[in-house]
């Protein structure tokens, strides 16, 4: 048989793995494994910045819930995807990251963008490992996608040295044993003796509450969590990147109540989420101190680890629990015991609603940003996936905007990463050609990663873009803040330079017709760029995570 390189044998054992797509930069030593990828018939897609090629496959992965690629070459590339791969890390997408290094037999030599990128990347993946033997690239590869994959998901980085990529073996001699075998999916149950306490804690409470976050959907658990909600009748919320897992207008959503809802709750069950700042450590005030809290995740550490006492903790994959207690609760849970809790919450819910009236009353110029986050409410299709990037409106969209359909929201994450909207909305639109994919930007965000439109263009991936232009980073209603401003660029003409369709927008009636014809475009098959220009002064009102605020 032939010789075979290792630039080949990595391209053949991704394609084995399932890969369709790979977000990546050119470069050495990384071109002839990129090409023989794209042999394989992988669709390549080169960004504009490593970083964006982290960011692009992390949210391909959420949308499709498996492992995706990104490649990088060496030195300064690899280090570029690690911004993106340690936002990956803490919001535990499977991210394989690819990097090309100097060469092993010469290390320590100082060649030419040699630097340990092995211990660079540990403090930021799941597991980091480097390819020694060109033999066992198949091997390494399928690796990387179980670890990626197992437990609790997370990022993992492969470093191909050069001279290991370029290396000429007899194809007989390459390891393909393992090449290709199916990723472990395991769904661990959670222990009997548990669930039956947590269900006897549900029959005795008067005011429970459900808290769920990601781990719901690498888990796909959304049609048990569904069943479990409607036939216990307990009133839930999730964190802002697990929304959609039930529809925010579902009859058991009352978004307007969280904090009511959280303070007045005397049993909170979290489900596949960490209990870190987002949700207040589930800490008093905000939560009852009283209240007793019960946790399901498959990561055993982050129980045990809680900041607050788990009475009941179950270490078991989402699904699998969600299903023993769907069993468990016939004839124990009673939902009627639960209806003045809900009948309160309601009735708070339509108050709320009634003196908020929305942001479409909001006719001011310049606008409001609530009345363009209400603008994107209602023009959206119900299956958009959405991805909101910034400060103010990201506050203001996470108030107002919906999510109906699971992992179709797509922010920072609890890493709290600016820029992350465009590459988003990249990798979102790769895996999911057929939907409407809306990135909602902030001015300052933006500009992080704003040739990531040339991408879209080049790649025929075609969004719609809409930017809050407030003139800077954050509100500044009394010009306070040092480097807050930007300027009023005009980045819908910078769109069109680029070879998208571009609007500027003042006045708020004008919003709404410039969306449509936006969309238009886009479902010709262009991306196209809304620049609206908002209100420097407007502060969104939310919940403070941190002790510090921009």
């Amino acid at each position: 048989m032939a010789d075979i390189t290792g630039n080949e044998i990595l391209g053949k054992a991704l394609k084995n793995e399932g890969t369709k797509d790979l977000f990546f930069i050119m470069g050495g030593p990384m071109m002839h494994a990129e090409n023989a990828c794209a042999k394989e018939g992988i669709r390549m897609i080169d960004v504009r910045h490593e970083q964006a090629a982290a960011l692009s496959a992390q949210a391909y992965s959420r949308l499709l819930q498996k492992p995706a690629v990104c490649m990088a070459a060496s030195g300064p590339g690899v280090i570029n995807l690690t911004t993106g791969i340690a936002n990956a890390y803490i919001d535990c997408a499977p991210v394989v990251a690819i990097g090309g290094s100097s060469s092993v037999r010469q290390y320590g030599r100082q060649v030419f963008q040699e630097i340990d990128q092995v211990a660079l990347l540990k403090g930021c993946t799941k597991w980091t490992d480097r390819v020694i033997d060109v033999r066992r690239i198949p091997e390494m590869v399928n690796t990387a996608f179980q670890k990626a994959m197992g437990g609790k998901p997370g990022p993992v980085y492969l470093d191909m040295p050069a001279d290991v990529l370029y290396e000429k073996v007899p194809e007989e001699e390459v390891q393909w044993g393992l090449s290709g075998r199916t990723l472990l999916r395991p769904r661990p149950m959670g222990e009997q003796a548990q669930v039956d306490k947590l269900i006897a804690a549900l029959s005795k409470a008067k005011n429970p509450i459900i808290l769920t976050g990601g781990g719901v959907i690498w888990s796909q658990a959304w049609p048990e969590l569904t069943q479990f909600v409607e036939k216990a009748g307990i009133p839930f919320y999730t964190t802002p990147q697990g929304r959609g897992v039930l529809p925010d207008d579902h009859p058991l959503s009352f978004l307007a109540m969280r904090s009511s809802a959280f303070k007045d709750a005397d049993l909170i069950l979290i489900i596949g989420t960490r209990m870190n700042y987002i949700i207040n450590h589930a800490a008093p005030p905000r939560f009852a101190a009283g209240a007793t809290i019960a946790r399901i995740d498959i990561d055993a550490d982050e129980i045990a680890s809680s900041p607050r006492k788990v009475d009941i903790g179950i270490v078991g994959d989402c699904k699998a629990v969600l299903q023993q207690l769907l069993a468990a609760m016939p004839g124990r849970i009673d939902p009627a015991a639960y209806n003045t809790w809900r009948d309160g919450l309601a009735s708070g819910e339509a108050k709320k609603r009634g003196e908020t009236d929305g942001g479409m009353a909001m006719n001011k110029t310049p606008i409001h940003p609530l009345r363009l986050c209400e603008e994107v409410k209602n023009f959206m299709k119900r299956d958009a996936i959405l991805v909101v990037d910034g400060q103010e409106i990201l506050n203001f969209g996470r108030q107002s905007m919906p999510t109906f359909a699971p992992a179709h929201r797509l922010n920072s994450g609890p890493f709290g990463m600016m820029g992350v909207g465009m590459p988003f909305g990249v990798g979102a639109k790769a895996a999911c050609p057929d939907k409407q994919v809306i990135v909602v930007h902030g001015d300052g965000s933006f500009g992080l990663n704003a040739m990531e439109l040339d991408t879209a263009v080049r790649h025929k991936l075609p969004i719609l873009v809409v930017i809050s232009l407030n003139g800077g980073w954050t509100a500044d209603p009394k010009k306070e803040k040092t480097g807050r401003d930007l300027g009023y660029t005009r980045y819908d003409k910078m769109a069109e330079g680029l070879g998208c369709y571009g609007e500027y927008v003042e006045k708020p009636e004008d919003i709404g017709p410039a969306l449509v014809r936006a969309q238009k475009k886009v479902d010709e098959g262009m991306v196209a760029l809304v620049n609206v220009k908002t209100d420097h002064t407007a502060r969104a009102g939310t919940v403070r995570f941190s002790s510090h605020s921009t």
